[in-house]
């Protein structure tokens, strides 16, 4: 394409041109040598100039320009060309074409998306346009620019449509971004979109991944206030809901209502209900309404959530009569229902019988899956017994499957106890590797096998063994060492991984501190428990309620250092707001 040309010049070019296209003389067309002086500006300005004669003499002369070997329409001539095909109705050569530069020069930013808009100021045609982008961004899972072109039309106050917000709102809720999901459905209603039963059926499914119950019941009231009778999915989603939140009677209460109403309750309505008795244990109640089902016949799930309440109530006998019922059925056991059978067998040490199952499922082509491994492994682990929870680790490994935060931690745990601590910390160098960061509990392990051994110097060894490997020592494997150090009275090794720490830079935070605070009044040394609380002061540190359960969970069970510590806390005023409300409403409790 052509670089600009002065606007006189341009203007006979575009009449000239725009002579010929009008006349139907495309063979002259091609002989002119106007073509090769075509700039993105003229050709934008001849396809509005032509569109008067109709929107397809534009769109001819676009996929004309677009044949020609040497030839590229911009960006922009692609907008102006989707605008007035837009303008004019023609809705799926629209779609189709904005389809095609979707994922090009960066549209969905707003710097260019702003550009393209200021050319073409017409609300109408924007709005449709950017609500197709939207839901052609979601279907892409390219959810942030699907919300950059939704940010865009508020800005501009151009009005998105219901489908556009629907693709949206439901991308958002699956995605568990449920803020933003809320953001955008209050910005609809706020300029005066209607939503409808399918807008609500989303939103409270964003309740449902969040597990809200208390906003997905208001939600279900503001539709009755509004007159948009729920539908099957509705009530569906919130007994569902409810029964996740053990709020039994309330998703019984929905039940009844919606049957009021002539909703016949289905197939997935029995289950949530069955579940949620199941989840409380009330296998009873869950047996009752299993065998009064109506009008539906239970399914894998059905059996599957049954024989899981079982074992979790001890009825082993009862969950293995459940699976030999369902296959008489037909149907066959899938990966959770063996899961809760073995999850069972293995609590009870009945590693064997936990290993034939596994040889069925084998037989039966049912795939393992990460829950069937990791359980078997945490049993092994528990029973010390780590070369078979290695064989396990391996078999998990070939068969594909990604070993997770459980596995890690289940296998360092299994070696810290059998005192095998170089294995353990293999295990979590590894872990490492992978990018899953280790919690408290995995480096209290290492720490007590370390104290067993009588050899507490290793544990300062384990930031120098962490950096060799090319891992970051940071604050949270630094507190980690430093709390279970205090925990155990080592307060004199807790000190020198302290001064480690500050001679790496790295900052200690209100939690270590207060540890090590504690730990110095705990050993009979106030000068420099009183040295730290000055340094907490001067840093800005301060205790909040999640560290004041930490501190409780740690050293609770001494009441009276506790009174000497918190006396020293609230003499600094080393609190935060939240945590002195919290213990004026429960002194000791909270």
């Amino acid at each position: 394409m052509a670089n600009s040309l002065p606007r006189k010049v341009e203007t006979r070019l575009v009449q000239s041109v725009c002579a010929i296209v009008l006349k139907g003389n495309w063979v002259q067309l091609s002989k002119s040598h106007a073509i090769s002086r075509l700039t993105s500006s003229a050709v934008d300005r001849i396809l509005i100039e032509i569109s008067f004669s109709g929107c397809f003499l534009s769109l001819s002369f676009f996929r004309w320009l677009q044949s020609l070997p040497h030839f590229q329409n911009s960006l922009q001539t692609h907008w102006t060309m989707v605008h007035l095909l837009t303008k004019h109705r023609q809705f799926k050569s629209a779609q189709k074409l904005l389809e095609r530069i979707t994922f090009k020069d960066f549209l969905s930013s707003p710097s260019v998306l702003s550009t393209l808009l200021n050319s073409h100021d017409e609300p109408i045609p924007n709005s449709q346009i950017l609500s197709w982008l939207v839901v052609v961004y979601v279907r892409s899972k390219m959810i942030n620019d699907a919300v950059q072109i939704f940010e865009q039309m508020k800005a501009r106050r151009l009005t998105p449509d219901l489908h556009a917000c629907s693709a949206l709102l439901n991308a958002l809720a699956k995605a568990k971004l449920t803020f933003m999901a809320w953001k955008v459905y209050n910005e609809m209603l706020r300029i005066g979109m209607v939503a409808n039963v399918h807008i609500f059926n989303v939103m409270m499914h964003a309740c449902y991944k969040s597990g809200d119950a208390e906003k997905a019941q208001d939600l279900f009231n503001e539709m009755e206030e509004k007159g948009i009778h729920p539908d099957l999915y509705t009530y569906n989603t919130l007994i569902s809901l409810l029964c996740k939140k053990s709020m039994h009677y309330e998703a019984l209460a929905i039940q009844e209502e919606m049957e009021r109403k002539g909703i016949n309750p289905d197939l997935i309505t029995y289950n949530s209900l069955i579940y949620g008795y199941c989840r409380e244990g009330r296998m009873r109640e869950a047996s009752r309404l299993f065998k009064e089902l109506k009008g539906v016949a239970p399914n894998q799930v059905t059996y599957t959530t049954l024989i899981d309440g079982y074992c979790r109530v001890n009825d082993i006998n009862e969950a293995l009569r459940l699976r030999d019922e369902m296959e008489v059925k037909g149907l066959h056991p899938a990966v959770a229902t063996y899961n809760a059978i073995i999850r069972k067998f293995c609590e009870e040490g009945k590693m064997r019988v936990a290993n034939d199952l596994l040889n069925e499922m084998s037989e039966r082509k049912v795939e393992p899956d990460n829950i069937t491994c990791n359980t078997l492994i945490n049993a092994y682990c528990k029973r010390g017994d780590m070369g078979f929870a290695w064989t396990v680790r391996t078999k998990m490994v070939e068969a594909g499957l990604v070993l997770d935060q459980f596995t890690y931690k289940a296998l360092i745990h299994g070696f810290c106890k059998v005192q095998d601590l170089n294995k353990a910390k293999e295990v979590l160098f590894e872990m490492l590797d992978t990018g899953l960061p280790p919690s408290y509990a995995i480096y209290s392990w290492i720490v007590d096998g370390y104290c067993k051994e009588n050899n507490p110097e290793a544990v300062l060894k384990i930031p120098d063994e962490l950096t060799k490997r090319g891992h970051c020592v940071d604050i949270s494997v630094c507190r980690s060492l430093i709390r279970r150090l205090c925990k155990r009275g080592m307060i004199d090794y807790a000190e020198k991984m302290f001064s480690y720490m500050k001679a790496m830079n790295v900052s200690g935070d209100a939690l270590v501190y207060s540890n090590l605070i504690y730990a110095y009044f705990a050993a009979g040394k106030s000068a420099m428990a009183s040295e730290l609380l000055d340094e907490m002061a001067k840093n800005h540190l301060r205790i909040t309620p999640k560290i004041y359960s930490c501190l409780n969970a740690s050293f609770g069970n001494v009441s009276w250092m506790q009174d000497i510590f918190w006396d020293q806390i609230f003499k600094k005023g080393l609190i935060t707001k939240n945590l002195y409300k919290l213990m004026e409403q429960s002194p000791r409790s909270c």
